[in-house]
């Protein structure tokens, strides 16, 4: 039994429900079968979902977990499947995998390294399992070995020495450290690992993940089998479906990712004689006499043909030069689809100006029609929204768009012809419906309110800030309205820039149910939406643009806030996008301090701007910065999709009051000033 047919399942769960959950790995497992797979890898707590958060301290929760288990275990005639589920055992918690042979529950390996950083908080809720500790749990009045085990697969009893099929886990951060569990793994001669993820999407990040696969089959010797989750699972964290298998440092087979199915398998063969040649070859240390880690296993492979070799297939936008273009289009759509079907919502509603941000959403909106379209058909994508009547009928993408985005332009005597064009010309060229009203009206009985009350009329020389967020506030009951007209969500359109400077007006256009680019800077977003225009998504041989982007990628970005005679735009309202996202990396991602940003701008940008507007802007920023951490608390959620992210909720905590970076700010000018030496700190004589 040398060849052994693998699989990789991922699926697309929501967490604790149950009966979603269980139908899709069944299905999976079903899947699976019809294409003769012997060994099924499903993802990391796949049974109850990852994000389930402080829930995971229920008992119930627990206990639900393992009913679906053995539901699925009934599921598993002919296979071996690997299952992740949260288990409780001797008064802790625990990320564990279950191995199903034919039907019989084999035992569980628990999860030893924890992920504890950026969007992870597993050491809040499990503990870490002890290297080479094997204990015992009863999970149905029936006792199974539990820890950090090896299984040890053959069709008859392994007596004396083994010569079955030996599979050992890794859990997802289990693969990603130092001390990892496959080096042990790797001593006593392992034939399988199988890696059960639960691996956030970020971009380019699946070219680490083959990395650290074909690595680790080439460095152990081994088979890996990798698979991950799928979709938009709780909310923010975005799963693109990314699994592998690989086999002595050679990559078999990856699944397509960012897929609008239910569970995608992904299969290949193995030479497990293959593999222990090179561990002979290797000269690998002999295995320890002490076996506690071997759990025997009873399972017959059947005897199966040689294939040709096998050459994954790599996805055309994968090999294309817009990868993160691509990434972020595929990312958002499929966050946003999943969000809409697992919250039952009617479809999606902005508040259309125009800019950039809400072009942006209105496109994401009109993409993701398009996308699941491609990706699973028509009929299907009106089933996997069969709650939502008035699309049953449609027949085209057009259809769907004016049932499923809404769209509202709410003009002042500030806004432009040339926003209000762009807003209907991006409608017009997806389908969505379009709705145009006129609010200054309503600005005006406002102001009109308040100046009665303050005995004086407000002008822009004295009342600018005020005047400006009247009229964004003024648009968010409107919209509001038309959303729950529809049982729509809305989108608030605020980006990941603004969020870090404040430059929004809360309860304006930060209003809505989540808000989609609140993890991607305005820098980007731009160059983002002329791609969309002019390229566009590549699926089937084809492009998927957006043509009706063009008037809003000939616009300068502006709040169009302030009176028109002002030419009011954003860059002049803070600084240089670039420059803003630049010294939003160093100064939030990489923890610099002012002094430190600055000098590292200044090496970029020294020759573009003077040391005076380098100065004022990196002071704005930190100011900003700190001024408005109330607002990053009150942002809707968020989709993650790199390490730039600032929702405090799931990535970047900061405090609501604090210093200011006052004093930091003062050595900053002190040392501009020349008032400083050596790195900007004054010498102290001894």
């Amino acid at each position: 039994m040398p060849l052994i047919k693998v699989a990789s399942g991922v699926v697309n769960q929501t967490p604790m429900a149950w009966e979603a959950n269980t139908r899709n790995i069944i299905d999976a497992i079903r899947e699976a079968r019809k294409q003769e797979v012997s060994l099924l890898c499903l993802p990391e707590l796949c049974i109850s979902g990852y994000g389930c958060d402080d829930y995971f301290f229920a008992p119930d929760l627990v206990e639900q977990a393992q009913r679906c288990l053995l539901e699925i275990a009934e599921e598993t005639s002919g296979m071996i499947v690997a299952v992740g589920l949260p288990l409780r055992h001797n008064g802790s918690l625990y990320n564990a995998a279950c191995l199903i042979s034919n039907k019989q529950i084999a035992g569980f390996y628990c999860k030893q390294n924890l992920a504890n950083n950026g969007i992870h908080y597993e050491a809040r809720w499990f503990r870490p399992w002890q290297p080479g500790a094997v204990e015992s749990i009863e999970v149905n009045q029936m006792f199974y070995p539990i820890g950090d085990v090896i299984f040890d697969v053959a069709s008859g009893p392994i007596l004396g020495g083994s010569h079955g099929v030996k599979i050992a886990f890794e859990i997802c951060e289990d693969g990603w450290v130092a001390n990892r569990p496959a080096r042990r793994h790797y001593e006593r001669g392992v034939d399988i690992i199988l890696n059960p993820s639960a691996s956030h999407f970020a971009f380019n990040k699946f070219m680490v993940r083959e990395k650290l696969v074909v690595d680790a089959s080439r460095s152990f010797s081994c088979s890996y089998i990798y698979t991950n989750l799928l979709g938009n699972e709780a909310g923010r964290a975005v799963y693109d479906g990314d699994a592998m298998i690989a086999s002595n440092g050679d990559l078999l087979a990856s699944s397509p990712r960012f897929s609008y199915e239910d569970y995608v398998i992904t299969t290949a063969v193995i030479d497990t004689e293959y593999t222990r040649l090179s561990q002979v070859q290797s000269k690998i240390a002999a295995t320890t006499k002490e076996r506690t880690w071997r759990i025997p296993a009873r399972f017959d492979f059947p005897d199966i043909e040689p294939v040709l070799t096998q050459t994954p297939e790599i996805e055309p936008f994968e090999k294309g030069g817009a990868l993160k273009e691509e990434e972020f289009a595929r990312a958002e759509c499929l966050a946003l689809f999943d969000y809409l079907r697992k919250s039952r919502s009617n479809g999606f509603t902005i508040s259309l100006s125009g800019g950039a941000d809400s072009c942006a959403c209105t496109a994401l909106g009109g993409l993701m029609i398009r996308l699941a379209d491609e990706s699973i058909g028509m009929e299907r994508f009106k089933q996997k929204l069969s709650y939502i009547k008035d699309i049953q009928s449609a027949k085209t993408e057009e259809d769907l768009a004016r049932v499923l985005i809404h769209n509202i332009y709410q003009g002042t005597e500030n806004s432009s012809s040339d926003t209000l064009d762009s807003a209907q010309s991006l409608a017009e060229s997806i389908g969505s419906t379009f709705y145009n009203v006129n609010i200054n009206g309503l600005v005006e009985t406002y102001k009109g309110l308040i100046e009665d009350q303050i005995g004086r009329k407000l002008t822009w020389e004295q009342d600018d800030i005020a005047l400006q967020n009247i009229q964004a506030r003024v648009r968010a009951p409107g919209v509001w309205l038309l959303t729950n007209l529809s049982n729509h969500l809305l989108l608030a359109t605020s980006n990941r820039s603004e969020a870090a400077v404040g430059y929004a007006t809360m309860d304006g256009d930060t209003s809505g149910s989540i808000s989609p680019l609140a993890g991607i800077d305005k820098h980007y977003l731009r160059q983002w939406l002329r791609w969309l225009e002019t390229v566009g998504c590549e699926v089937k041989g084809k492009h998927i643009r957006i043509e009706g982007l063009k008037k809003v990628n000939s616009l300068q970005p502006t709040a169009e806030l302030r009176p028109l005679a002002q030419t009011q735009t954003d860059e002049a309202d803070l600084m240089p996008y670039e420059f803003l996202n630049d010294l939003e990396g160093l100064a939030i991602r990489d923890k610099k301090s002012p002094l430190e940003s600055y000098r590292n701008l200044y090496v970029r940008y020294k020759g573009i701007y003077s040391v005076e507007q380098l100065l004022g802007w990196t002071e704005r920023f930190f100011k900003l910065w700190s001024r408005n951490q109330w607002k990053r608390e009150r942002y809707a959620p968020s989709f993650h999709l790199d390490d730039r992210n600032l929702d405090p909720r799931s990535w970047c905590r900061f405090p609501i009051l604090s210093g200011g970076f006052e004093k930091e700010l003062a050595e900053l000018r002190a040392y501009v000033n020349g008032a400083a030496v050596q790195n900007g700190r004054k010498r102290i004589g001894f």
